[in-house]
């Protein structure tokens, strides 16, 4: 079986809620880095693309109408290539590379497009038709549970914030540690981008030339100070979980063959992925089981892995992971991770694929594992292995 490499991957700069991007639509956001990618492959002819797949959470807006074809069309590409948006929340991005890869792997494509868009400040309200069986209230489409079928169970339909706390019960996770934490995600994203990390894996959009979400110079005392959101008595603040965020990844997957219908050498070989389903409100602790499965199937163990990139929904989530893998926290998220980064969902798991080859290359590092935590109890893993 053929097999599936990241050549190449890029991605916006992810804005703040009503911020920097809030002028601009997702499918422009979409359009912008799918022509940057493709203009960044030397011997690329566009028609060679075999296929676009993104992600995308909403898909109530003005990405609705299958947004990576709308992508497609506005960033030039010939109306031969053909395209396709998936919807896992959180892991759709990640979702997008994974299809690509199988794509790649079967010998359906040799060039695909991967990866996701999503303004959340864009996610508009919705109103169910009229009729006397509906309920006529507006619902925010931007972040968790709408419209919800009373059939489901009630503890199944809490808050994210709240599955959260229940986490945090459950494993013992201080205040005191998703606040470290958190300070820790936004001083390496600094770091990262005075380094120059991101100068190759961003594009500018609408002015915007750098995460707008980046506080490196907050301190524990200002973490400290404020309160918590789900529960009067609990820890999860804004500062220690994601924020809302607008932003597009695309991600260039190929066969071994695309290397001369590129101009570009392979970075990263996909070895390993996985799903892996629970209970909803358990879904920050999905990443556990998903990372395992990725692992074994791609024949390696925890012992092997030199890179984490492990999508930060909540510090809490996060350490509980980090914690159940018994991983080395210091390869965790070196680069910075969604706290300070940003989590426009579905262009979380194009960051994440990117980062990781990034990383694995600049640690000289041979295997990686991406992992995304997904709303109603899922969550997926993508094992690298660097080739660069």
């Amino acid at each position: 079986m053929p097999a599936a490499y990241v050549y190449q991957a890029l991605r916006t700069p992810f804005g703040r809620f009503n911020g920097a991007l809030a002028d601009s639509r997702p499918d422009d956001l979409a359009a912008h880095v799918v022509k940057a990618l493709a203009g960044g492959a030397p011997a690329l002819d566009p028609a060679r693309i075999d296929e676009i797949v993104l992600g995308n959470a909403n898909g109530a807006g003005e990405e609705n109408r299958n947004v990576a074809r709308m992508a497609g069309l506005l960033a030039g590409l010939p109306t031969s290539v053909p395209a396709t948006t998936v919807n896992r929340l959180c892991g759709s991005g990640l979702d997008a590379v994974i299809s690509a890869s199988r794509s790649i792997e079967t010998g359906d494509a040799d060039v695909v497009v991967a990866g996701g868009v999503e303004s959340m400040t864009r996610a508009p309200w919705v109103l169910m038709k009229p009729a006397p069986a509906l309920d006529a209230s507006l619902v925010s489409t931007t972040l968790g549970w709408r419209l919800v079928n009373e059939k489901l169970p009630d503890e199944w339909t809490v808050s994210l914030g709240e599955a959260n706390e229940q986490l945090r019960e459950r494993f013992s996770i201080s205040r005191e540690r998703q606040d470290e934490f958190a300070l820790r995600s936004h001083q390496l994203a600094q770091q990262a981008w005075d380094d120059g990390f991101y100068d190759e894996l961003v594009t500018p959009v609408a002015g915007l030339t750098k995460d707008e979400g980046i506080r490196a110079s907050s301190t524990p005392e200002k973490l400290a100070s404020l309160k918590p959101v789900f529960r009067p008595d609990g820890t999860i603040t804004a500062a220690n979980a994601s924020p809302l965020n607008d932003g597009a990844s695309a991600v260039l997957v190929g066969s071994a063959a695309a290397a001369d219908l590129l101009g570009l050498a392979p970075r990263a070989r996909i070895a390993g992925r996985a799903a892996h389903a629970c209970d909803p409100p358990e879904f920050g602790f999905a990443p556990v089981a998903a990372a395992q499965k990725a692992l074994q199937r791609a024949g390696i163990g925890w012992g092997d892995v030199g890179a984490v990139e492990l999508n930060e929904a909540f510090a809490v989530q996060a350490l509980a992971c980090v914690d159940a893998w018994k991983a080395d926290p210091e390869i965790v998220n070196v680069r910075g991770g969604a706290i300070a980064i940003g989590h426009p969902l579905g262009a979380s798991g194009g960051r994440l694929i990117g980062n990781l080859a990034a990383v694995l290359a600049e640690r000289n590092e041979r295997w990686g594992v991406a992992a995304i935590c997904i709303g109603v109890g899922q969550a997926l893993a993508v094992v690298l292995e660097n080739v660069a």
